[in-house]
């Protein structure tokens, strides 16, 4: 494949593209001043800057050429003095010599440096100012390094025998476990759209259609409070295939995702690993475990069956870690604030135990553990002299969920950092906790999920039980995305939105556009859709997805760069049958 042609009728070449190689050709460039210094009075040096770079051009001429004025330069190639090469720049051998200079832009100064990394910017600024904010050397990288991946993996799913099919942004609202952005309707007073959280049902109907292999990068939105991974506009891969099992969607999404990645880093990935959520859950506290460091959470429950530690009697699971080198590292007053957030997370306490000269257990707790539940604990752990143990006891859920969170706060790198650590969660409870208002099970990914074949007869008689036929798909401790094999059969469909409260009535009102398509024939199928601002974030080596973002929004949802949300006028709501009740 040729390298594209950058040549237009003001430019012969892109600014980051001049080498050595084109050491006396004439070129035209343009782009914006990023600096300008004088040398003498009838001498300048200016860097010229674009998307691809930034060349040192030579100007002998007066001109009025400032930062950010975006100008035309005519000049010659040539190679840059003895003692002038720059190593720091990909041109820096060359620079631009007898220029001839025209202003096509002048330009105010701007609120931050261009140039710098802006780190000590305030983002409500830089967000107020996106376009300049763009126009970096970081951002710009960051907006084709995204650019990359979505072409990777369009390429890969065209190559798996996927098609490309756009669903509506408009359409019912339908409960998906975050709330929906609504939109009122003018044509249908009182009624109402939804934007779609994802493009589940219809990509489910298009599996009723007889496309056999969708896809779509889809723009999702969903009314959460956001964070670092989270934004109300996000886009997602999203996915859909019949007569398939578990194996055959991981193995499409596992080849377009590893794609993605070696296309952006020269190097792709070796096979994605699997772990149940049980296990995941177990052994890293985390249904979203980082791989990239080894320390595990410990089973202990068993060593302490019937110890006379009231902390620890009784409990439905006792889970441990072992901090190595831990015992000089943290004094009584960090301890007293890992307590403190394990109480923050929900456990009712935490024991620590550093492992003294001699084997000696350390702690105010050593006195009421006996010694052969002393040495148990010390064998089981594999700690020695200088270690330090913290251990939960509680609910198995919140043993597993606090050490977990330790297990992070203590050990976990930046998310961008360090190998890229993808692995398969599989084996989710289809449901997950209870709704303190009616009482009725929470579903664990969505009510479309499939129940596992081995558990579906305990659908009523033990819901809490029953494991989904569900997967997260996780890259160092971020969830990139789920999925799950479909229910297709109508009658279980049924029997699952009953548990959820979901009579059947109200299934024929929410859901007969969805569900009685399947009467006429819904072969068996699955999907999987990942979230791709968080995949180029990890990429990007960014910490945040508003850094991966063209135009997102701040923290608590709002743009400085448009003024939204804002009020309307008031003859807009009247025209949609509406008004604002005042808080």
């Amino acid at each position: 494949m040729s390298a594209p042609d950058y040549s237009t009728a003001l430019r012969s070449h892109r600014c980051g593209d001049l080498r050595p190689e084109h050491i006396g050709q004439p070129v035209s460039l343009t782009g914006w001043v990023g600096r300008r210094r004088e040398h003498g009075e009838h001498l300048a040096f200016i860097d010229l800057r674009d998307y691809s770079g930034t060349i040192q051009c030579v100007v002998a001429e007066q001109v009025d050429a400032r930062s950010e004025y975006v100008i035309r330069v005519e000049g010659m190639v040539r190679a840059r003095p003895d003692g002038t090469v720059n190593t720091n720049l990909p041109t820096g051998d060359v620079e631009v010599g007898d220029c001839h200079v025209e202003v096509l832009r002048t330009a105010e100064p701007p609120p931050f440096p261009i140039d710098a990394r802006a780190d000590g910017v305030d983002e409500g600024t830089r967000l107020e100012y996106r376009y300049l904010d763009l126009r970096r050397a970081r951002m710009q990288r960051n907006l084709r390094l995204r650019s990359a991946v979505n072409s990777a993996v369009r390429t890969s799913m065209e190559a798996q025998g996927f098609v490309e099919v756009e669903t509506p942004m408009l359409m019912p609202s339908t409960p998906e476990g975050a709330r929906e952005f609504l939109v009122p309707s003018r044509k249908g007073q009182g009624a109402f759209y939804a934007l779609p959280q994802s493009p589940q049902l219809f990509k489910q109907l298009l599996m009723v259609a007889g496309v056999d292999r969708y896809y779509q990068i889809a723009r999702c939105l969903r009314d959460e409070d956001l964070r670092a991974d989270r934004q109300y506009e996000f886009i997602q891969l999203d996915m859909e295939m019949s007569f398939v099992e578990v194996d055959d969607v991981l193995a499409a999404i596992s080849e377009s995702v590893l794609a993605a990645t070696g296309a952006v880093t020269g190097e792709r990935p070796g096979e994605i690993g699997r772990l149940t959520w049980h296990d995941a859950m177990n052994r890293f506290g985390s249904d979203k475990p980082d791989l990239r460091f080894a320390m595990e959470l410990i089973e202990l429950t068993d060593l302490f069956a019937d110890t006379g530690f009231k902390a620890f009697a009784g409990a439905e699971a006792v889970k441990g870690l072992r901090v190595e080198g831990g015992a000089g590292e943290f004094g009584r007053n960090r301890l007293d604030k890992l307590t403190d957030r394990a109480k923050s997370l929900g456990a009712k306490g935490l024991v620590w135990i550093k492992i003294g000269s001699g084997g000696e257990l350390e702690s105010p707790v050593a006195k009421f553990l006996s010694d052969t539940e002393q040495a148990a604990l010390v064998e089981r752990t594999g700690a020695g002299e200088g270690d330090l143990l913290l251990i939960v006891a509680d609910a198995w859920p919140t043993a597993c969920e606090v050490s977990g969170q330790l297990r992070n706060d203590l050990c976990r790198p930046p998310v961008h950092q360090g190998p890229y650590q993808f692995v398969w969660i599989v084996d989710f409870p289809l449901f997950v906790g209870v709704d303190d208002t009616s009482g009725r099970p929470l579903p664990g990914h969505h009510a479309f999920c499939m129940p596992n074949p081995d558990d579906v007869d305990r659908l009523e008689s033990d819901p809490m039980s029953v494991r989904a036929l569900a997967y997260d798909l996780v890259l160092n401790g971020w969830e990139l995305g789920s999925g799950s094999i479909r229910i297709h059969d109508d009658a279980l469909q049924r029997r699952v939105f009953r548990q959820l409260g979901i009579s059947d009535e109200d299934a024929d009102r929410k859901f007969g556009f969805f569900l009685n398509p399947f009467r006429y024939g819904a072969p068996p199928h699955g999907g999987f859709a990942f979230g791709l601002d968080r995949l180029v974030a990890i990429l990007a080596g960014e910490e945040n997805i508003r850094e991966v973002i063209a135009f997102p929004k701040t923290q608590s949802g709002s743009d400085p760069m448009t003024g939204a949300p804002f009020a309307v006028d008031p003859h807009q709501l009247a025209a949609l049958g509406l008004r604002i009740v005042p808080e």
